[in-house]
């Protein structure tokens, strides 16, 4: 456990008040700071431009859950997007850990982020550009609430199609969702709960923060194309792999979605989580499948499973 910087001086991190801290806590410029006072320049071209890379990994009991995919992922951005960090992956790995610790919390959605920043000439040579790293950890939160979880979730499938993968490559994860965001717009006015957008050759693509997967007789299919890697969905095919499924990555129609005997969503923010409704039709029967509801029983219970989790040591 690091110590906190001048922020909070002299003050261990095993030793804070964590009522001080009751929505979570980030790390910016080398100190800890309460969530409210985490705050970056206009000039940052993580604001002016979306230039920025991020990745979010969650804690479930005190355990983060495949931190060393989450890591290998924002480093990769980092490294395809030109940018630099001043810690090495050992030293974030420990950032993200006093950001749970300090908090307090035992389950927690914990992000890391690398933003362009900007340069002290203000020069538009984004080379010049002194890249910021940035850390929170805040409650955990889920697409689904606890109703959706149990009933499914109603989604509508968006006209809106996805950045194409042509222009901004979708295996780095990146803030550039006004796509995604007029797709959820366009989910609301029909009265759904979220939305699937399309890809550029108008099969389906994904959701604002998740991938898809659809279930037809026993085997699972999930959008190939133009769509992020997803941890949650690499979990999906270890899981499959694991209880001998078919799980494979595949173009899929508008069609094929509906006639699906289940569909579910899966994200860090709630995991695996079922899908009972496509615009003005039912999926199947309109219930939680087996195939879904075996996947998010085995999804948890890996949680615990220092295989696939880390335990973080708290006071």
């Amino acid at each position: 456990m690091t110590q906190l910087s001048s922020a909070l001086p002299a003050i261990d991190a095993h030793y804070v008040d964590r009522r001080s801290y009751p929505h979570g806590i980030a790390f910016m410029d080398g100190q800890y700071l309460p969530m409210s006072e985490a705050k970056i320049s206009v000039l940052d071209w993580g604001f002016l431009h979306s230039d920025a890379t991020y990745d979010t990994v969650h804690v479930w009991n005190g355990r983060f859950f495949r931190l060393d995919l989450h890591l290998d992922r924002f480093f990769g951005g980092i490294e395809r997007l030109r940018m630099k960090l001043p810690y090495d992956r050992e030293k974030i790995a420990s950032i993200l850990e006093d950001c749970v610790v300090l908090s307090g919390h035992k389950s927690a959605y914990v992000e890391m982020i690398c933003t362009r920043g900007s340069s002290p000439t203000f020069s538009r040579d984004p080379r010049q550009a002194e890249n910021r790293f940035i850390a929170f950890a805040v409650p955990f939160g889920s697409v689904a609430n606890k109703e959706q979880q149990e009933r499914g979730l109603h989604v509508a499938i968006s006209e809106t199609v996805r950045i194409p993968p042509k222009s901004i490559d979708p295996a780095i994860k990146n803030y550039h969702w006004l796509d995604l965001v007029m797709g959820l717009f366009d989910a609301y006015d029909t009265g759904a709960e979220t939305a699937l957008i399309l890809d550029t050759n108008g099969h389906i693509a994904e959701g604002p923060g998740f991938n898809v997967f659809v279930v037809k007789d026993g085997l699972l299919r999930t959008p190939a194309f133009g769509v992020l890697p997803g941890i949650t969905r690499r979990t999906v095919f270890d899981l499959c792999a694991e209880i001998g499924l078919s799980a494979k990555a595949v173009d899929i129609s508008r069609a094929e979605i509906k006639a699906a005997d289940e569909v579910f969503i899966t994200s860090t923010a709630g995991g695996i989580m079922p899908v009972t409704r496509i615009d003005d039709g039912a999926i199947s029967n309109g219930r939680v499948g087996p195939i879904t509801r075996r996947l998010i029983d085995l999804y948890w219970q890996k949680h615990d499973d220092p295989a696939w989790s880390t335990a973080i040591i708290y006071p």
